[in-house]
């Protein structure tokens, strides 16, 4: 079957996952507007003066320079946010004007604009601590931040704007692991890679909490999926995406085993016991998505970047920690 080619506004695009993901659409054959702040500076150099890439540096919450970055484009693939629980409660009003009241403004000029297809990337953080030992996309949402409230809130407002030749999509990722252009290193696995390349020590909080992971690539992969799909496969579908869920203390054991056994690992007491499994079973079974990548593969291509000085300062630069660097330029 020929590949369908498409013109994607990616919102949030010169962020973590959006610097790997952009890059590979490209390579797909697809032209992409990227629209962010560019808060963490340029990540596409290689791709300067490409024909099918555009770049707009502006805020989602302006209207007018999301019309803007909207024009000939007929997909959307919304990434942009305050991203996770303490990013956002560093300034509320902030995470709410971005996260949620930017949303529906967003998705309407969308439709206003002639797209065909909006693609939301929410969180698996929607379900709250749930008993059941596989989370699926079935179970009731228990939403225990504003942040996971806000992302919740979002997939019922977009699945309400559904009508035909508006084909929605709603994608719940597990926490994103590995290298990026753009890198995070204020994300599980990636922070114990950082302590263990760079202090021989990995500090475990708790131990038995399962976390599920998804490979950036993966994650990636995840959206050129999506955008090969017929809109009756997708459309008002809610999948999760990443199953691979090992507690903590797991995932600092495989840090260890890929960064060398001179690394200790040191287990401290916590008061949050929150643990959860997301399963990933709906998207396999329903339009065929099969992981390609692991913990190991992403603690690697970690490691290496930092021992080949492509992360620099990597303990401490505030470009890679999300609330060190919106402390330090006072977003509003």
């Amino acid at each position: 079957m020929a590949k369908r080619l498409w013109n994607v506004l990616v919102t949030g695009g010169a962020g973590y996952v959006g610097s790997v993901l952009v890059p590979e659409l490209i390579k797909d054959g697809h032209r992409v507007t990227v629209l962010d702040l560019y808060l963490y500076g340029e990540v596409f150099e290689e791709l300067k003066g490409h024909p099918n890439l555009r770049e707009v540096k502006g805020d989602l919450r302006d209207l007018a320079v999301v019309e803007d970055a909207l024009t000939g484009c007929d997909c959307v693939i919304h990434l942009a946010c305050i991203s996770n629980d303490p990013s956002y409660d560093l300034d509320p009003e902030l995470g709410k004007s971005i996260n949620h009241d930017a949303f529906l403004p967003l998705v309407k000029a969308a439709k206003a604009a002639g797209v065909g297809r909006f693609i939301y990337a929410s969180s698996s953080s929607v379900y709250g601590v749930k008993d059941e030992p596989e989370v699926t996309e079935d179970l009731t949402l228990e939403p225990l931040t504003d942040y996971s409230r806000f992302k919740a809130l979002c997939e019922v407002e977009l699945n309400a704007e559904a009508a035909p030749g508006f084909t929605v999509c709603t994608i719940r990722p597990s926490t994103v692991c590995g290298y990026a252009k753009r890198q995070r290193l204020d994300v599980v696995v990636n922070i114990f890679t950082n302590q263990a390349v760079n202090t021989g020590k990995i500090r475990v909080t708790g131990g038995p909490q399962k976390r599920p992971n998804i490979h950036i690539r993966d994650m990636a992969r995840v959206y050129q999926h999506l955008l090969q799909q017929p809109d009756e496969k997708i459309d008002r579908k809610i999948w999760n995406a990443g199953d691979t869920n090992f507690p903590i203390s797991e995932l600092a054991e495989i840090v260890k085993r890929v960064v060398g056994d001179h690394v200790e690992i040191e287990t401290i007491p916590t008061n949050d016991p929150r643990s959860y499994q997301v399963s990933g079973r709906k998207i396999r079974e329903e339009i065929g998505f099969e992981l390609h990548y692991t913990i190991e593969d992403a603690v690697r291509e970690l490691a290496e970047a930092m021992t080949s000085g492509k992360l620099k300062d990597p303990l401490t630069n505030p470009e890679y920690f999300n609330i060190r660097l919106m402390q330090q330029i006072k977003l509003r």
